[in-house]
């Protein structure tokens, strides 16, 4: 995919971004997670979450606390994509709208940064079905960034 001229670079390369969660978030970005960044630009993301059997609840949704999961990993990562590798950048705000039921197929979010400051980044997140090109659910989230300290 390439990157359109308005996305600028981000902050750290997707390979650097990946081992950086491998080493600091292993318990939800690992081989058996099913999550893949598939784009990183500096303020967003686009994460792919792969189907399991397992994200379906009965009457055949996927359930809303992987899409919620999603939302929230994929605003980290577009975070991240903006001020480097700063582990303990936290959700504070997680606001989510479910607004179709998505296919049982991959999950395809992209988050966005809508501010950026410097204890705070508020961003917007949009899950669809990789077989589908309409919303599945539309999430709005707050960061805290936590203060830098000087070397």
């Amino acid at each position: 995919m390439k990157r359109p001229e308005s996305r600028r670079e981000p902050a750290l390369t997707q390979g650097e971004l990946e081992s950086f969660l491998r080493a600091e978030f292993p318990q939800v970005f690992n081989a058996r997670s099913g999550l893949f960044i598939e784009d990183i630009w500096r303020g967003g993301a686009q994460i792919r979450q792969a189907y399991r059997d397992d994200f379906v609840r009965p009457g055949g949704a996927i359930s809303g606390p992987t899409m919620m999961a999603l939302a929230d990993f994929a605003m980290y990562v577009a975070v991240l994509s903006a001020i480097g590798r700063v582990a303990l950048a936290v959700t504070t705000n997680l606001s989510i709208n479910f607004l179709r039921k998505p296919g049982a197929a991959d999950l395809l979010a992209e988050a966005r940064l809508m501010k950026l400051g410097k204890r705070l980044a508020v961003g917007e997140v949009e899950i669809r079905s990789a077989c589908s090109a309409e919303l599945a659910a539309h999430a709005t989230s707050t960061y805290s960034i936590p203060r830098q300290r000087d070397p």
